[in-house]
Order: C-alpha cells, then structure tokens, then sequence
C-alpha cells in the first residue's frame, strides 16, 4: 500500500471508528469537546521548566482511549506524525539556554532541554487529545457540537469544507499517482521536474474538482451555512463526565508533584 492509499484508508478509519458504540460513543458531543478544551489548557499553562506535573496529564489520553475502545498505541502513532513540527518549535532552547537545572546522578541537564523535552510532551498529549475527540465523536457531530456551543457557523461551516477537501485531496493525488505509476515502466521516484508538475497538475485538478462540487451545493439551495443535525441530548452522566474530569485537572494542575522527582534538585 502506497502512502497515499495509507492515507486515505486511515482518514476512513477515523470515520468508522467514529460510528462505532462504548461508553465514550454515548456521551455528548458537547461534554467531550468542554473536557478537551479544558485539559489542552490545563497541559498548556504549565510553564515550560516543569515537565513532571504534565507527564501526570498522560492518564487522559490513555483512560478516554479505553473507555473509546481504541488502541492507545494507534493514538500514539498517529500523533507522532506532528513530532517534526513540534520539536521546530523547541529546537533552539537546548542552544541558548544551557543553565543547569536537573542532576541525574553527576550528569547536569541543562533548563533548554527540560524546556525542549516539555515542548514535545505538551504538543504530543494535546494532539492526541484532539485526535481521540475526533476519533470518538466524529467531524460532522464534532462541528455539530461547536454550533450548539455558540461557534460562529462561518467557522463550523469553513472546518467541515476543508475536512472534506482533504478527502477530494487525496482522492485526486491517489488517481494521479496510478496514472503515472501506470505509465513509468517501472521507475518509482518521482524527480524534481516531475515533482513541480505533480504539485501543479493537483492544485489544478483539485480547485477544478471543489468548484464543480460548490455548483452541485449551489443548485441544491446551499447559502453558505452548513445545517448541523445531530441528536444531542445533555444527560446527568454528562454533567458527572465534564466535572469528574475538571476537578481531577485542577487537582493535577496545582497539586506539587516534584518530590515524585528525587533526580531534582
């Protein structure tokens, strides 16, 4: 399988998982996306030197992905693909800020490596954070549940199109990537040349692709507004979910957890 093919059949995956029935299935759209909101705040309001209080945020990620049944380790794979773009925005810490800060043994590490360390771990839970809110709830009832929570429905209405473009995306990259495996006689790499043709040829195919679909939304009464339809109904184990869940971040977020730590000093 291409990685293009991995691609689309992962997005569909995401898609049927979202349909599936447990325990997080049946809990308000609303709930899980108040929750998730406030714990990517609570990981985000650490400051940067301090490390040990958010590795205790990694419980979420792993009790919501048993209560989905999902596979923690799928979750963690695919947040993994945001590392890169995570570790650019810390690489420069470890170069000017070389003061020391922990001691493991007679080994110093300086404070731009605990910050560099503390960058990834935030970026990495509040990714799968996200991931496992669309995972459990799905897009069309995810944008559902942000028009009930008074989102502008220029926004809903913008993240639900560009959701979709994704798919139209791949779609068209998939299908001129078989034409041309279909013609190259073997050779697999693409050179530089082709590269900018290929990137060209799918803006093109792409935009062309997206205006006929806005004519067919067009001729069928679409005015620029998305109708959002989705049964939410707020039940008390809703209201149990969101509190059980704020009272245990608060408790992780102001509570001192570096004697758990003996390395530090």
């Amino acid at each position: 399988m291409g990685a293009l093919e991995k691609a689309l059949t992962e997005l569909n995956e995401v898609e049927r998982m979202a349909c599936t029935g447990s325990r997080m299935h049946s809990i308000d759209p609303r709930a899980k996306l108040i929750v998730t909101v406030i714990y990517i705040v609570a990981v985000l309001s650490f400051s940067l030197d301090s490390p040990a209080g958010i590795i205790l945020f990694w419980v979420f990620p792993i009790i919501v992905s048993a209560m989905s049944g999902i596979s923690y380790n799928a979750v963690f794979v695919k947040s993994l693909y945001t590392l890169p773009f995570i570790m650019f925005i810390g690489i420069f810490n470890p170069i000017f800020n070389r003061e020391p800060m922990l001691y493991i043994g007679d080994m110093a590490i300086s404070r731009g490596w605990v910050e560099f360390v503390s960058i990834i771990i935030r970026g990495l839970l509040s990714v799968q954070a996200v991931l496992l809110l669309i995972m459990s709830t799905g897009f069309n009832r995810l944008c559902a549940a942000m028009g009930k929570l008074g989102v502008p429905s220029i926004f809903t209405t913008q993240l639900m199109l560009l959701y979709r473009y994704i798919f139209v995306l791949l779609d068209e990259a998939l299908s001129m990537d078989r034409a041309r495996t279909s013609r190259s006689y073997g050779r697999k790499k693409y050179g530089l040349k082709m590269w900018g043709t290929f990137i060209g040829q799918l803006l093109l195919r792409t935009v062309e692709r997206a205006q006929r679909i806005h004519r067919a939304m067009l001729s069928r009464g679409f005015t620029g507004k998305i109708l959002m339809r989705g049964n939410m109904h707020w039940r008390l184990c809703d209201t149990i979910y969101v509190v059980v869940w704020c009272l245990l971040f608060a408790a992780g977020r102001f509570c001192d957890v570096s004697g758990l730590f003996p390395f530090t000093r």
